[in-house]
């Protein structure tokens, strides 16, 4: 498995933020199945104020490559990320064009290392 957290801005408006966040509360079938068939096995996105925050767990042999070619192939999956596109905005920093940034792990601490280190 492998994990990636990415970031990604919705338009600061208090409306719009609810319509989105009313979407994902009904996240059409089909969206669901192509996420899934993508190779993410897990996906969870949290909220504060306008700033998104996603979570994903995903099979070995996945790539983003790989799943923007079946995005890109998927006519339902672009109706659904030009109707989202009405409510997000380009987090600073991010290219042209791209919306959901990878972001860089700086910090880890995991209990069971700890555990470890006091069993030897």
């Amino acid at each position: 498995m492998k994990r990636y957290i990415l970031a990604l801005d919705l338009r600061d408006d208090d409306k719009l933020i609810q319509a989105y966040d009313n979407w994902h509360r009904n996240v059409w079938p089909e969206i669901q199945r192509s996420i899934i068939d993508s190779g993410i096995r897990h996906m969870t996105i949290y909220r504060f104020a306008n700033r998104l925050c996603m979570l994903m767990e995903t099979t070995d042999d996945f790539t983003f490559e790989k799943k923007a070619a079946a995005d890109a192939a998927n006519t339902l999956v672009q109706e659904w990320e030009a109707l989202m596109w009405r409510y997000q905005q380009p987090i600073p920093g991010s290219k042209l064009g791209e919306k959901w940034v990878l972001m860089d792990k700086i910090f880890e601490l995991s209990a069971f290392d700890e555990d470890e280190r006091h069993a030897t």
